[in-house]
């Protein structure tokens, strides 16, 4: 059986759940400094599992939530804090209200790889609850999160996301960190809401809209792409050229495509 980081017993980890528990104090440490917990704060973590960032966080914070589906990890937690110290929400993160616990959280955790972007779509419905967010993730996914324009990873999650953070990748955490060790490796990263007049977009659905035709078929152009919906004059209006692909666009470019579209259908 292998141990945490108090010398107790690691549960199994379930393959269904995606579940690998970080294990090495080195890491765990870092990622604790690069959260700076202060005592007083609204702290939420997702997927706590055994602890191991839970503990490092409750030596500083008067009160933490966190939010698991595991109901081993939830009764061991239940059984080693008491609720004054943790509130444990018993539900899958896709599910959970964020924006319940009320303004200026802070949100923290290792996210569960297979449901990884999904789940930041569904946070970032909260964001104007949010102070930031420190998460573990998939270094691939992590890598997307960030990417500029007109490079390989640059995609509809990219823009999704630097619509509405402020995303900084912050540094790498190896296999061998985590028990069992995962296939990939993994990253750190942060995302701080942008305030409401920082966002680039007027229309969060057409927004949206474009991104994802732009993205549908990575190789078409724009022209192609956007078909029906953006036409030659348009496209001139706004100085983008319609033989690009959507991989080449900025997200300030593709907000300009999608408010004169909004502004066209208002």
């Amino acid at each position: 059986m292998s141990r945490n980081p108090t010398g107790s017993s690691l549960p199994r980890a379930k393959k269904a759940l995606g579940q690998h528990f970080l294990v090495d104090t080195h890491y765990i440490a870092r990622i604790v400094a690069a959260i700076r917990p202060a005592d007083g704060e609204r702290m939420v973590e997702i997927g706590p599992g055994p602890g191991a960032l839970t503990r490092p966080l409750l030596e500083i914070l008067r009160h933490l939530d966190v939010v698991e589906v595991d109901r081993e990890m939830v009764a061991r937690l239940r059984a080693e804090f008491s609720p004054e110290q943790l509130t444990v929400h018993s539900v899958d993160a896709l599910q959970f209200d964020f924006a319940g616990l009320g303004p200026e959280l802070r949100v923290v955790g290792n996210l569960p790889y297979n449901i990884s972007s999904p789940l930041l779509f569904h946070l970032a419905d909260s964001a104007a609850t949010i102070i930031d967010m420190t998460f573990m993730l998939q270094k691939e996914v992590v890598d997307r999160m960030a990417a500029a324009p007109d490079t390989p990873d640059y995609g509809r999650l990219s823009v999704m996301l630097q619509s509405r953070f402020k995303v900084s990748k912050l540094f790498g955490v190896p296999p061998g960190a985590f028990q069992p060790p995962p296939k990939v490796d993994s990253a750190i990263v942060r995302l701080v809401p942008l305030p409401p007049e920082a966002i680039p977009y007027r229309d969060a659905q057409v927004f949206a809209d474009v991104v994802a035709r732009a993205f549908g078929q990575r190789r078409k152009t724009l022209r192609n792409t956007l078909k029906g919906w953006v036409d030659e004059g348009l496209f001139a209006e706004l100085g983008i050229d319609p033989r690009r692909r959507g991989e080449t666009l900025s997200v300030a470019e593709f907000a300009a495509l999608a408010n004169r579209l909004a502004l066209q259908a208002a």
